[in-house]
């Protein structure tokens, strides 16, 4: 077989595995059910709700949740809206989910210039890497969702964590 024909045939290979393995999935969201739960998409960010999160020294980016959007839930992921704005002001909009247990995330949406959200084409969890490419992921994951094995409970956990910089497990 030539070269020319693997590599489609591998991805083709490839594609009917993940496809497969996400049909066959019970719970995506850790809820019960048998479909792919569909997350509701929160109201645009305002922003006056946008809580600014630390990702490192070396980014020339700045990062925001907003506050208004963060949803908790006991089994399911930690859902939020996020901004990263470019030093020119260029801003990106997501509406994601995290996982604490696996340490993975997902994007949901994304923001339009109109105010509207784009479903994503096909939302799949993604493990968080400590990379400098999107960096934003570990830092909410480790420095305020998941922070010292213990995982915020509530919204109020979370709001509290970013207010303050950080999550102590503990409620205040």
């Amino acid at each position: 077989m030539s070269r020319r024909f693997v590599l489609p045939a591998l991805l083709a290979a490839l594609s009917a595995c993940s496809q497969s393995s996400l049909s066959n999935r019970s719970a995506d969201d850790g809820l019960d059910g048998g479909e792919i739960q569909q997350a509701q998409l929160p109201a645009f960010p305002r922003q006056a709700s946008l809580i600014q999160i630390y990702v490192s020294p070396t980014t020339t980016f700045r990062f925001f949740v907003d506050a208004v959007s963060i949803s908790v839930s006991e089994k399911g992921p930690i859902r939020y809206t996020m901004i990263a704005r470019s030093p020119s002001g260029a801003e990106n909009l997501s509406y994601e989910g995290l996982r604490c247990d696996t340490l993975e995330r997902k994007l949901y949406a994304f923001g339009r210039p109109d105010g509207t959200w784009s479903k994503a084409r096909s939302p799949q969890w993604v493990p968080i890497s400590e990379g400098q490419s999107n960096r934003q992921h570990a830092a909410l994951a480790a420095d305020f969702f998941c922070t010292q094995g213990a995982r915020v409970r509530t919204s109020e956990d979370a709001l509290r964590a970013l207010r303050k910089g950080a999550y102590s497990g503990v409620a205040q």
